[in-house]
């Protein structure tokens, strides 16, 4: 833009940063084709194709507003207040836009709608970016579902379902609340407004692809990964992996991880690939680092659990309270730490005085999560104290699964040899009980079950 129409952006949008007057200034200029006004139709062929219908709906009767209200034109301003809404809009900032007649209650069916139409979009743009995360499960096979898209945006609304009817107030105030959904609208917002751009600030008169989503427009390194998409390690050999689960499970169980463990996830270990096996399990989880396990059981009910705490063998709870359980069919859930106690981790093996298995939560006959040292057995407590709003995760309290994958979250931990200490060690190595108890059994120490593997 000319140094001219910068200033005029500036005078009329006092309310952007300089980065923003920039984004918002350029965006409008490529909509409006070099005019004072953008044309609802025009705003169409910029974005229609990059965004579910009804997320353009919305976004046209917000600008040019409804009924007898609507206008044919926007100006820039209505433009850049648009953008701050999306982005960033605090309680106010949003009242300012709107007109003091807008007080009517809004229903439940709007608002799931609205939501839905935003996650839909948010799914769309991430194949239309294709970024290096995304190809990273796409190209393995992990794709999208149309029933997962509501499941995901029926767990953003849940909290608003009590009543038919919602207030605008109490709709703002949810949204200023709605953290994972602020993510989504804000990575879809700065996707659109950025189309105009194949280099920050640059336009020109063609319309050109959209910028990288790996790159942040204000250059902020802690900015680039809003995506909330993961990057897939580990699975360079296995080009096809048949995963549980799909790519709005994954952001869904992503965005509630603490947030340091959001940009990568490792493959240590799933029961398609490794067999059903809880010896060879805990050969490819322990000394791992922070995880997430997933099951699915044979009622086709998949949930599971976050594990801060780097999985070791012992008689006792361990992990701290940023852990959580969570479920993804038939609803999406997450349960997050209660505070009560610290039974967020477990697993123990050859203990003739204590239980053998992995357990999250509650205690024991009475986890949230808990998997039998005999593989493919569980069970799912009616209530756990150790979570928040705990409901049992599986369709039975005891259950048989079918299927269990287990992730890495960011980088592993040191290996033996970066530590100094011995190569080989087993898992059972410093658990003089497991030790005995495989003696007594007749098995040595270099069974292929409990032996550390090589990654893939």
């Amino acid at each position: 833009m000319g140094a001219n129409s910068s200033k005029k952006l500036a005078a009329k949008c006092s309310f952007l940063s300089k980065d923003e007057q920039l984004i918002v200034g350029n965006s409008f200029k490529l909509a409006s084709k070099n005019s004072e006004k953008i044309k609802e139709e025009e705003l169409a062929k910029l974005w229609g194709n990059q965004m579910d219908p009804r997320l353009l709906q919305y976004l046209n009767n917000y600008l040019f507003g409804i009924g007898d209200q609507r206008q044919n034109t926007v100006d820039l301003e209505r433009f850049a207040e648009l953008f701050v809404f999306c982005t960033r809009g605090t309680v106010d900032e949003k009242n300012k836009s709107r007109s003091d007649g807008e007080t009517s209650d809004i229903p439940y069916i709007l608002v799931k709608e609205y939501v839905e139409s935003i996650v839909a979009s948010y799914m769309k743009i991430q194949k239309l970016s294709n970024t290096k995360q995304f190809r990273s499960w796409f190209s393995r096979g992990c794709f999208t579902s149309a029933q997962n898209i509501q499941r995901f945006a029926e767990s953003l609304t849940h909290e608003l379902a009590k009543g038919e009817c919602i207030t605008r107030r109490n709709l703002e105030v949810w949204l200023q609340g709605s953290t994972i959904l602020g993510q989504l609208l804000t990575f879809v917002s700065m996707y659109l407004f950025n189309t105009s751009h194949k280099d920050k600030g640059a336009v020109t008169s063609e319309k050109p692809g959209p910028i990288s989503t790996e790159e942040h427009i204000t250059g902020s390194e802690t900015e680039k990964d809003r995506s909330l998409v993961p990057y897939c390690r580990g699975l360079d050999l296995i080009p096809s992996y048949p995963s549980i689960l799909d790519l709005n499970q994954i952001v869904f169980i992503n965005a509630n991880l603490p947030q340091q463990y959001q940009l990568e996830w490792r493959f240590l270990f799933s029961s398609e690939i490794h067999g059903e096996s809880f010896s060879t399990l805990i050969g490819r989880i322990v000394n791992q680092g922070p995880s997430v396990l997933v099951v699915e059981d044979r009622n086709g009910y998949i949930f599971g659990g976050f594990a801060p705490g780097n999985w070791e063998l012992g008689p006792k709870f361990f992990g701290d309270d940023s852990s959580f359980l969570f479920t993804l069919v038939p609803r999406m859930r997450v349960f997050p730490s209660t505070g009560y106690n610290q039974h967020f981790q477990y697993l123990n093996l050859h203990q003739q005085t204590l239980p053998n298995g992995l357990g999250m939560g509650g205690q024991h006959g009475y986890c949230g999560l808990w998997l039998e040292s005999e593989y493919g057995k569980g069970h799912s407590s009616e209530s756990c104290t150790t979570y928040t709003g705990y409901q049992q995760l599986s369709h039975s309290k005891e259950f048989a699964f079918r299927h269990l994958e287990v992730w890495g979250l960011g980088s592993p931990p040191p290996t033996p040899q970066e530590k100094g200490e011995r190569v080989g060690s087993s898992v059972l190595d410093g658990n003089a009980e497991s030790k005995a108890m495989l003696k007594m059994a007749g098995k040595t120490m270099h069974s292929d079950g409990y032996r550390e593997k090589s990654p893939l």
